[in-house]
Order: structure tokens, then C-alpha cells, then sequence
């Protein structure tokens, strides 16, 4: 059979032929496509024509094609569904895909092409457009980034720090995944599941059945904390989950911190050979941020209001955990208990919403009933296509005047083989210059339903499902000329923003009336519960607290010079613990949202140093909050209106990465983001 990556999708929109592309098919995709992609760039490098836009930067743009097809089609559906080939693929080619990056990345002929085309700009022999104009400045930044400069000797360490950080990052994860299963807590005592209700228990016997054992099975998701402690009123199994969770990667079969501690070494030294401080630096450089300072100040400023907040938390349940179990202390895995049942009794106890939140509803009635609301998009399912997984649903986006803007891939339900969290993808990037429409993925965590029930969320899931969908949006909304710069091509500390943003939709009253239905009597949620909710929605200081100790800990790790960062991987709990005290947020009760053992984001994925971004990009979310708020009527106060979704779809999440970030913040807002809306959502003063 004709390998059907090697050509371009017949399919609609591109999509790629799943129902027919094996995992050796992939294999033979990447040697090919890498093969390809350096003959095409050798070309270009080796033309002799003066530089001109189309020579160069169309020229670029437009090689690399299979290896890009193969990489977007096989990434996404390896980390939803992953098997023992799809590792082995991962683990083969992660060398030697950054081997093939430093290949481009270190040759003198085309970094001299890239200036030869600046040179000719600045002479006025070309002319360059605003889009041209920062494609070429990025290309080259990235060339200056990427040690061009080295000598020979340079060059050499690089390509060998480069590829063992790539096999140490895929290594990493893939005991990630495998540790978090094997962290599931088993329950053979049903006593112990008081608190849970009759479809909460169903799911977990059939996560039980799915793994051949008898009674309950509660899987361990990514984070610290863990949903189930919401409700489960068995303290002793409490303690077990919680201690599941946080333990993991320190020991025994799947203990990652040989493998973080080599990782945060090889960054310190390649960031020292780049004639960088230390690694965060180098990330930095690129961001919103600009410089270390920038980040730390934020950081710093935040951090002893949190803690005090917390702290007046923490008092208040132990208040409550004295008149439950007199004498008893208030441990870690007793606080979401705790503060749920506070929330029970204000009438906005989250826990409640769960009938009403069943997965279908809050998907078209509240998701896509938003992007409608104020895009004019509307999402129509093709069930004739077959996605990266056999849950993954097909949905054609429509503009509103009936013409065809791209596609949504989504894949909600959590699966042993699917790795931990929630993200986006983009399978196919937009772009003018190649014609392509977007195709755009939503990989989540969902609670599958056990047979003949329905998918109940949580509320966090409510809200994840929204943040995802916001970067959906941003690939599906881009209007670029070049697809390396379409969609959600921008700085890693821009790139949450508009996902942050899309996260206000959840929290509209009209929008909530529609999408909160109870699953079995299609009763709407209580009216009143909807207001307290809205009311009350505050960040917790322990919530805040949570991501600001795991912001300060990938800084620690990031920051801290080759000399200082333990060789031992003994060293791992010490060095965290000092970092957090080092910072002030160190909390007995409340641990980072991911410890470093299983931090996927800085060890695994793609947001080393960059972990701060969810802080920085709060601050323009909470600031754009305003503006929407703002644009309201008496209809819609919440300014979910078409003009305002207009504006924001034009001047921000159209552009993509083909302007710099903050200058297409200012388009659209008029000014610098005002972080007196965060501290105000914080519950902090300036």
C-alpha cells in the first residue's frame, strides 16, 4: 500500500488518512520527509539569484512539507493513544529530529541567505511588508539564538546537548504516563467510596474492569491535587490518593529525577555555550517578559499576599476539621474535603453542578454556542471522517456566511495510553501563501462514561474544555500570510492568553442557563445556584498558591547555575524544597501544582523557564476581561456580543505570531494590559 504520508491528504481539509496510516508508515514518513526538507532547504541555500521575498522566505515556507505533514499527524495521536511502537518511534527519532533541527539551524549558507535579504531591504532594493518584515527578523533572531556563531568545537557540544535533551525529554514523559498509571489507587471496600455518587463509583468500577482487577480503581491525573478529594469523606483513603499523587517519580520502577536533574544540567551548559546566564535567561529573551527580572518581580510581588491568603484558608479549616475530629490537624489531603463542604453550605458547592454538567451539553450548548455567539462560526460534525483515535469526533467550522473556514478535531475521554492534562494541536497550520485552511485539535482528560451512563463533568473540567478550545480558537481564526507564523506561533508567555480569555464564556449567565441542564430530567440548573456561582467566583489563595510554587520551581530549576544544581538524584526533594522556602512559598498544606518529579511542562513539554507564562498571560486576560466587560448591553453585560468578538478576532487572534505579540496586543486594547485587574481577581491590592 501507497504509504499516505508521503503525499498530500485527498481528504477534506487535509485531514490525514488515519484510517489508513500505520505506525510504520510513520517511520518510513520521517526518514523521507527529513531527507526532503534538507534537499529543498540545500536549494535554497545554494541559489544564486539576489535574495528577493519569494527566493527566500516563500521558498522556505513552502519546503519540509511531509515531515511536517508526518510530525502533525503522528505527535497528536501518540500522545492521545500512545502504544509500544508509537514509544519506540518517539524514542529513535527524538535525536535524531533535533539532529535534523541543528542540520538547519547551523548552516552558514542559509543564514547568509536570510541576510542577504535583509541586506537588500535596508538598500532598498526590496520591498518588505510588515509580515515579511518580521518573519525575516525572527528567522534571523533564531539563527543568532541557536549558536550560528559557535566554532567548530561549539557546534559539535551542541548537537550532542540538543540530542540528549531530546531523548531525555521523550524518556521523561513516557515514564510520566507510565508512573501515573501505575500510581492508580485500588479500593476493594466500598465503605471507603462514602461521599461519591452512584455514577462517580460506576466510572471507577469500569476503570477497575479495565485493568482486570475486582471493586474500584481511581485513576491519578497530572496535577497535585486530585478531583475525587472534593468528595471522598474516608479520610484514611484520602491520605492514599493524595500521597498517589505527590510521590510519584520518586521512587522505584518509574523514578524520573535521574532523568530532570540531567535535563536541567544539559540546559545549564548549552545555555552557558550560547553565552547565556543560565537557561532561563535564554528562554526569556524571547517572551513578553524580556529578562529575568521581569519575571521574578512578578513573581516576588505576588507570592507573600498569596501565602497570607492562604493561610487565613487554611485557619478557617481547621476551624472545621476541630468540629468534625476534635484534636485532629488539618493535613494536605483534607483541604479540598474541607473547602468543599464550605463551599456546600454557601449554595455554590461545585460538586452540585455535576448532574448538570454532562459532557454533550456544556460541549454544543456552551463551548460552540459561545464561538457562535461571538465569531458568527458555526460547527457541523462529519461523521464519515475518522480521527487520531477511535473517540475523536470530526467537526467542519463554518463562517458565517456559510463558507468554509477549517476544521475541530476533538478527543475528550481519558484513556490509560493518553497522556496526562489537556492540549491543543494544529494539524494543519492556515495560511495565504499555501492556500491551507486550519485544522485544529482538542485533546482532553474527561471522565469516560460507563456504559448506559452519561459523562458527568466537574467543574475544572468545564473550564479546562473552555481554556482549550480558546487556543482552538486561535488556530482557527488566524488570517496569516505564512503558516510558521499562523495561529498559536507566538511566545510561549502570549500563547495562554487567549485560551485564558476564552475561559470568561463558562462563567456567562445565558450561556450557563443553556449548557447546565440535569442529565436525566433536563431540568436547568437552579437560577440560584448560577448567581452564587458567578458571585463567588474568586481565585482561592491556595489555588493561586499552588501554580505560583510550580512557577517558582521551574524558575529554580532554570536560574540555578550548572555548579549549583544537584548530580544526585537524591538531590531532587532537597533542592525543591529549599527553592520554595528560598521564595517564601514553601506550604506545608499545599504542594506545587506539579512537583518536579512529574512536571511535564518543563521537563517533558515545551515550557521550560516558560511556566510563569499562565501568570503573565493573566494579567492581559484579566485586563481584555475588562474591555469585554465593557462592550456589554443590557442584553449581554457580559459583552458576549458579535461587534466585541469582531474586534477581538481581528486584531488579536487573526494575526497569529506574523507581528510582535505585544504590539498586536496594544491594536487591539489601545494600551499595555493593566494588571490592576489581576490583583483585584487575586483578591491582592497593588
Amino acid at each position: 500500500m501507497t504509504n499516505p504520508l508521503l503525499a498530500p491528504s485527498t481528504l477534506p481539509f487535509s485531514l490525514p488518512d488515519y484510517a489508513t496510516i500505520t505506525d510504520a508508515h510513520v517511520r518510513e514518513a520521517l526518514e523521507a520527509g527529513m531527507e526532503q526538507h534538507l534537499a529543498e532547504l540545500e536549494a535554497l541555500a545554494a541559489d544564486t539569484e539576489p535574495a528577493t521575498v519569494e527566493n527566500v522566505l516563500h521558498a522556505w515556507e513552502r519546503t519540509g512539507a511531509t515531515l511536517d505533514r508526518t510530525l502533525s499527524a503522528f505527535w497528536v495521536a501518540k500522545a492521545a493513544d500512545t502504544n509500544a511502537e508509537r514509544d519506540a518511534i518517539m524514542a529513535e527519532f527524538s535525536p535524531k529530529l533535533a539532529a535534523h533541527n541543528d542540520a538547519i539551524m547551523l548552516h552558514r549558507g542559509l543564514y547568509d541567505r536570510l541576510l542577504a535579504l535583509r541586506g537588500r531591504a535596508e538598500a532598498g532594493e526590496v520591498e518588505l511588508d510588515e509580515q515579511d518584515a518580521f518573519n525575516l527578523a525572527e528567522r534571523i533572531k533564531g539563527y543568532e539564538r541557536g549558536g550560528i556563531a559557535l566554532d567548530e568545537a561549539g557546534k559539535a557540544r551542541l548537537r550532542e546537548l540538543n540530542a540528549e535533551l531530546a531523548t531525555l525529554s521523550n524518556a521523561f514523559d513516557t515514564a510520566l504516563v507510565a508512573g501515573r498509571n501505575a500510581a492508580a489507587v485500588h479500593v476493594t471496600d466500598e465503605a471507603e467510596l462514602a461521599g461519591l455518587s452512584e455514577d462517580d463509583k460506576a466510572g471507577l468500577a469500569e476503570a477497575a474492569r479495565g485493568r482486570d482487577l475486582d471493586g474500584w480503581l481511581i485513576p491519578i491525573v497530572n496535577t497535585s491535587g486530585q478531583p475525587i478529594l472534593d468528595s471522598l469523606e474516608h479520610r484514611g483513603l484520602r491520605e492514599r490518593v493524595y500521597r498517589a499523587s505527590v510521590e510519584r517519580g520518586l521512587s522505584g520502577e518509574h523514578d524520573t529525577r535521574a532523568m530532570l536533574v540531567r535535563i536541567a544540567r544539559l540546559r545549564a551548559e548549552r545555555a552557558t555555550l550560547l553565552g547565556y546566564e543560565h537557561h532561563a535567561a535564554y528562554v526569556h529573551e524571547v517572551g513578553c517578559a524580556r529578562t529575568t527580572d521581569a519575571v521574578n518581580d512578578i513573581l516576588g510581588r505576588l507570592t507573600p499576599g498569596v501565602v497570607a491568603l492562604t493561610d487565613a484558608e487554611a485557619d478557617k479549616l481547621a476551624a472545621r476539621l476541630e468540629t468534625l475530629e476534635p484534636g485532629a490537624t488539618l493535613e494536605p489531603w483534607d483541604w479540598q474535603f474541607l473547602a468543599a463542604q464550605e463551599a456546600a453550605e454557601s449554595a455554590f458547592d461545585t460538586d452540585k453542578l455535576k448532574p448538570y454538567l454532562e459532557f454533550e451539553q456544556v460541549l454544543q450548548k456552551g463551548v460552540l454556542a459561545a464561538a457562535t455567539a461571538l465569531y458568527g462560526i458555526t460547527f457541523h460534525e462529519r461523521e464519515e471522517l475518522v480521527g487520531y483515535t477511535g473517540d475523536a469526533r470530526v467537526f467542519e467550522v463554518r463562517e458565517e456566511d456559510g463558507t468554509t473556514l477549517g476544521a475541530f478535531v476533538i478527543d475528550p475521554f481519558t484513556r490509560p495510553t493518553k497522556q496526562g492534562g489537556a492540549w491543543m494541536t494544529s494539524i494543519v497550520d492556515q495560511s495565504h501563501l499555501l492556500e491551507d485552511l486550519p485544522v485544529v485539535t482538542n485533546t482532553c482528560n474527561v471522565p469516560p462514561p460507563a456504559p448506559g451512563s452519561p459523562s458527568l463533568m466537574t467543574w475544572d473540567n468545564v473550564i479546562t474544555l473552555f481554556h482549550e478550545f480558546g487556543h482552538d480558537l486561535h488556530g482557527l481564526l488566524s488570517d496569516v500570510r505564512y503558516p510558521s507564523r499562523s495561529g498559536t506561533s507566538v511566545p510561549r508567555d502570549f500563547v495562554e492568553f487567549p485560551s485564558q480569555v476564552n475561559e470568561i464564556w463558562a462563567w456567562e449567565p445565558s450561556l450557563m442557563a443553556s449548557y447546565m441542564r440535569h442529565h436525566e430530567t433536563g431540568e436547568p440548573v437552579p437560577q440560584e445556584w448560577i448567581e452564587a456561582l458567578v458571585a463567588n467566583r474568586t481565585e482561592s489563595g491556595r489555588d493561586t498558591l499552588e501554580l505560583l510554587a510550580a512557577m517558582l520551581l521551574d524558575q529554580a530549576w532554570h536560574q540555578t547555575p550548572l555548579g549549583e544544581l544537584p548530580e544526585d538524584p537524591e538531590g531532587v526533594e532537597a533542592f525543591e524544597a529549599a527553592a520554595l522556602q528560598r521564595a517564601g512559598a514553601a506550604h506545608r498544606l499545599v504542594p506545587p501544582r506539579y512537583r518536579s518529579a512529574y512536571f511535564h511542562h518543563i521537563f517533558g513539554g515545551g515550557y521550560s523557564a516558560g511556566y510563569y507564562s499562565y501568570l503573565w498571560s493573566e494579567v492581559m486576560d484579566a485586563d481584555t476581561v475588562a474591555w469585554f466587560r465593557e462592550q456589554g448591553d443590557d442584553d449581554n453585560p457580559g459583552g458576549m456580543t458579535r461587534a466585541a468578538g469582531q474586534r477581538f478576532r481581528t486584531e488579536l487572534l487573526g494575526r497569529g505570531g506574523s507581528i510582535e505579540a505585544m504590539e498586536s496586543y496594544r491594536r487591539f486594547r489601545g494600551s499595555d494590559p493593566d494588571v490592576s485587574h489581576l490583583l483585584a481577581r487575586l483578591g491582592l491590592t497593588a
